[in-house]
C-alpha cells in the first residue's frame, strides 16, 4: 500500500486539529500504520536484492503493443538485423515492428485449426509453438488440435507442410524443445499422444533418425540444448540440460536432480539390433550449484543461457544456470563448457567398478565409425558419470544467491565507457519482473551487484517469453517481454531512472550509464566518453562535487497538538534511511524495509517538536540529504476557524475506508 504523499496531515483528521478529534481513529491510525510497516518488512529486502525498483512507462504506441486478445501461451523470434520481433499466439502469427522513435506496428497472420473434429474447444485450438528462419522462410508449428502441424510463411502467404510429429507438441503445456542446426533437426516431443510416453531426446531429421534409450533418464524435464563445434569436425557434441526424478529415494534427499547430456553429433547408432536406433554415445553428469559457508543447496534446475567467448574458444563458453530449492530461493551457477567436456572425456562410470572398454563410453569416433557393442551395453547401464560438474572459480559456489525466485536468465556481455567489460544478466521473477545484476568479466566472482527490479508493463502480471536484441546498428539494445495480452520492447540503459545527480547516477553502478553534461545518459547514445566509475564500493567519489547537493527546504504551519507525519521516498532499497531532528534521530528505516516511503508519524504535536527535520540516506560510504522539512507553528484559532467543519467528516470518511484498507493489508 502506498501512503499518501510526503507533507500530507495523516487521512484520520486535518493538518492543524483542534481539540476534542474522536480518539478511536487515532488508535485505527496506528494500527493502520503498524500493518503497513509489517507487510512491508515481511517482504524484507537486503543488499543483495535489487537497490530500485522502476516500472517501465516507455511511450504510448511506440514501446508496448496490444495482442487484441488473450494469448495464453507465446513463443518469441527476432529477426537479425532488424527491429522486428515474431510472436506465435492462438491460431494466430503477430509481427511487431518497433522502428525507433516512431509509432509501432502490427501485422497478424492467420493459421487457425485444419482439423474439424476436437474433444473439447481448448483442443480445437492451434497454439503456435515454434518459430524459426529456414531457406524456405519461416516456419511455423503448432498444436493444429492435436494434429502437430507445420506451415511457411512467405511474405504473409501460408504454405501448409501438413502434420509434422515432432516439431509441435499435441498440448501447448507439455515441455518441449526443438533444436535445428543446419539439415538437422533434434527435439524432445514424443511423436505418439498416446503411445511412447517416456520422454527421449532424438534426432528427428537428419542422416539417420535415433532417440535415447528408455531407462537412461527418470521423468526429465527438458531446458536447453545446443551443439558445440569442437577442435574436429567428428567431435562436435550435442549438449542438453535437464533435471530429472533424483533415484535416491531418501526422504531427506532433493526430489530433484539437475543434469547435462551429452551426445556426439556424429552417432550413427549402434552395431547390435538393441542399438542400432539409439544414441550410442549418451552419458550424462550431475550439476552441483550449493554453498556450503551457508550449507544451502539447488538442486532444481529452471533455465541455462550459454555465453560465447567473443574470441570463439568453445571450451571457455560461459553457461549460467537458474537453480532453485524447496523454498523457492534461486542461485545462479556458471560453468565452462571446458569442464564440462574434461568431465565426460575423463570421469569413471557411477556404480560400473570394471575397466572400461575401448573405446570408452561417450567418445566420438572419426568416419563415422559404429560404436561397439560392449561399449554401448556399458553406458546404456551406467549412463552417469560419477564426477561431478562445478561452478566455476577457485569456490566452486553460485555467483549469487537470492530469496527471489528467479525463472529465465538472458546475459549480455558489454563494454563500459572506460573499456570495461561486464555481463549484465536479466533475470525473470515469480512477481513478473525482471532483476538486472552485473557482474564484472575481467575476475572471477567479484563484485556482484542487483541493480535494479524492472516492471516491463504498467501493470504486474505473470511474463510469458522474452527474448534478449543486442546487435549493433539497428538501434539501442532491447528486451522484448511478452505476457498474455501485450509485447514490450524494454531498453536495456534505463538511465532516466536513476535521480540523485552525479552520484545517484554512478551509485547505480550500471555499465550502461554515465554523467555527461549534467545529465545520466546511455553510454549508446553519448557521441564522447562519459563519467563512469570504475571503483564498486565507492562509485560516487568520482563525480566532480565531493558532496551531493542538499535538499531544498519545503515548510509547513501546524497548530500545537496537531497529528502529522512526514514521509520521504526510499529510492535505494540498498541505504538506511533516517529522519533527523535536532540531534535526535526520530525514525530510521533499514534496507529490509521494502516499502516506498520511510515515515514518521507525529501524534501530538508540543512546542519542542516544531523546527528542522531532515530525511538522511546512508549507503555505504556515500551519504545524501533526502528531505528537508520545518514545521512553523500555527494560530490554533485560525485553524479552527478553516477546518473545524471539516474535522467530523474526514474523521467518519477515514473510519469508512478503514477496514477496506486494513483487510488488503492482511490479504497482502
Amino acid at each position: 500500500m502506498t501512503p499518501p504523499p510526503p507533507g500530507r496531515a495523516a487521512p484520520s483528521a486535518p493538518r492543524a486539529r483542534v481539540p476534542g478529534p474522536p480518539a478511536r481513529s487515532v488508535l485505527l491510525l496506528r494500527l493502520l500504520l503498524l500493518l503497513w510497516a509489517a507487510a512491508a518488512s515481511a517482504q524484507g529486502h537486503s543488499r543483495s536484492g535489487p537497490r530500485i525498483f522502476a516500472v517501465w512507462k516507455g511511450h504510448v504506441g511506440q514501446d508496448r503493443v496490444d495482442f487484441g486478445q488473450t494469448e495464453p501461451h507465446t513463443v518469441l523470434f527476432h529477426e537479425p538485423g532488424s527491429s522486428s520481433v515474431w510472436v506465435g499466439g492462438r491460431g494466430k502469427v503477430y509481427l511487431f515492428d518497433f522502428p525507433e522513435g516512431k509509432n509501432a506496428s502490427v501485422r497478424t497472420v492467420n493459421i487457425g485449426s485444419t482439423k474439424g473434429s476436437c474433444l473439447d474447444k481448448r483442443d480445437c485450438e492451434n497454439y503456435i509453438t515454434l518459430l524459426e528462419r529456414r531457406s524456405e522462410g519461416l516456419l511455423a508449428c503448432g498444436t493444429n488440435a492435436r494434429h502437430p502441424s507445420c506451415w511457411n510463411l512467405v511474405n504473409d502467404t501460408v504454405v501448409p507442410l501438413g502434420e509434422m510429429r515432432g516439431y509441435a507438441p499435441f498440448s501447448p503445456d507439455e515441455n518441449s524443445l526443438v533444436l535445428f542446426e543446419g539439415d538437422e533437426v533434434y527435439s524432445t516431443i514424443r511423436k505418439q499422444e498416446y503411445n511412447g510416453k517416456i520422454p527421449r531426446f532424438r534426432r528427428i531429421r537428419g542422416e539417420s533418425e535415433l532417440y535415447t534409450s528408455d531407462t537412461v533418464m527418470q521423468n526429465p524435464q527438458f531446458i536447453k540444448a545446443t551443439i558445440v563445434h569442437q577442435d574436429q569436425a567428428y567431435d562436435d557434441k550435442i549438449y542438453y540440460f535437464f533435471r530429472e526424478d533424483n533415484p535416491d529415494k531418501n526422504p531427506e534427499a532433493p526430489l530433484n536432480v539437475s543434469r547435462v547430456a551429452q551426445l556426439c553429433r556424429g552417432d550413427q547408432g549402434g552395431e547390435s539390433s538393441l542399438s542400432v536406433s539409439k544414441w550410442n554415445t549418451f552419458l550424462k553428469a550431475m550439476l552441483v550449484c550449493s554453498d556450503a559457508a551457508t550449507n544451502k543447496n539447488f538442486n532444481r534446475l529452471q533455465d541455462v543461457f550459454l555465453l560465447p567467448d567473443p574470441s570463439g574458444q568453445w571450451r571457455d563458453t560461459r553457461v549460467y544456470g537458474v537453480f532453485s530449492n524447496p523454498w523457492n530461493y534461486s542461485a545462479v551457477c556458471v560453468y565452462s563448457l571446458g569442464d564440462i567436456d574434461k568431465v565426460f572425456r575423463t570421469s569413471s562410470l557411477k556404480g560400473y567398478h570394471s575397466s572400461l572398454p575401448n573405446p570408452r563410453p561417450g567418445k566420438c569416433l572419426p568416419d563415422q565409425q559404429p560404436i561397439p557393442t560392449e561399449t554401448f551395453q556399458v553406458a546404456d547401464r551406467h549412463p552417469e558419470v560419477a564426477q561431478r560438474v562445478e561452478p566455476m572459480g577457485p569456490l566452486k559456489t553460485p555467483l549469487f544467491h537470492s530469496k527471489y525466485h528467479y525463472q529465465k536468465v538472458v546475459v549480455h556481455r558489454m563494454q563500459a565507457s572506460h573499456g570495461e567489460t561486464y555481463h549484465v544478466l536479466y533475470l525473470t521473477t515469480d512477481r513478473g519482473t525482471i532483476h538486472k545484476v552485473v557482474e564484472p568479466g575481467e575476475q572471477e566472482h567479484s563484485f556482484i551487484f542487483n541493480i535494479m527490479e524492472i516492471q516491463p508493463f504498467r501493470r504486474r502480471v505473470s511474463l510469458r517469453a522474452w527474448m534478449l536484441r543486442t546487435e549493433c546498428g539497428v538501434g539501442p539494445r532491447k528486451l522484448y517481454v511478452s505476457s498474455q495480452w501485450e509485447v514490450s520492447q524494454v531498453p536495456l540503459d534505463l538511465c532516466e531512472v536513476y535521480g540523485g545527480g552525479c552520484h545517484g547516477c554512478l551509485m547505480s553502478r550500471d555499465p550502461y550509464c554515465g554523467w555527461d553534461q549534467g545529465r545520466c545518459v546511455s553510454i549508446y547514445s553519448s557521441q564522447r566518453s562519459v563519467l563512469q566509475s570504475i571503483n564498486p564500493v565507492e562509485p560516487h567519489k568520482e563525480c566532480p562535487n565531493p558532496k551531493p547537493d542538499k535538499a531544498p527546504l519545503q515548510k509547513v504551519s501546524l497548530a500545537p497538538n496537531s497529528r502529522y507525519y512526514l514521509s520521504c521516498p526510499m529510492e535505494s532499497r540498498h541505504a538506511t534511511y533516517s529522519w533527523r531532528h535536532k540531534e535526535n534521530v526520530e525514525q530510521s528505516c533499514e534496507p529490509g524495509h521494502q516499502s516506498p516511503n520511510c515515515i514518521l508519524f507525529i501524534e501530538n504535536l508540543t512546542a519542542q517538536q516544531y523546527g528542522h527535520y531532515f530525511c538522511e540516506a546512508q549507503e555505504g560510504s556515500y551519504f545524501r540529504e533526502a528531505q528537508h522539512w520545518q514545521l512553523l507553528p500555527e494560530d490554533g484559532i485560525m485553524a479552527e476557524h478553516l477546518l473545524g467543519h471539516a474535522c467530523a467528516l474526514a474523521a467518519s470518511l477515514w473510519l469508512g475506508v478503514l477496514p477496506t484498507l486494513t483487510l488488503s493489508l492482511l490479504v497482502h
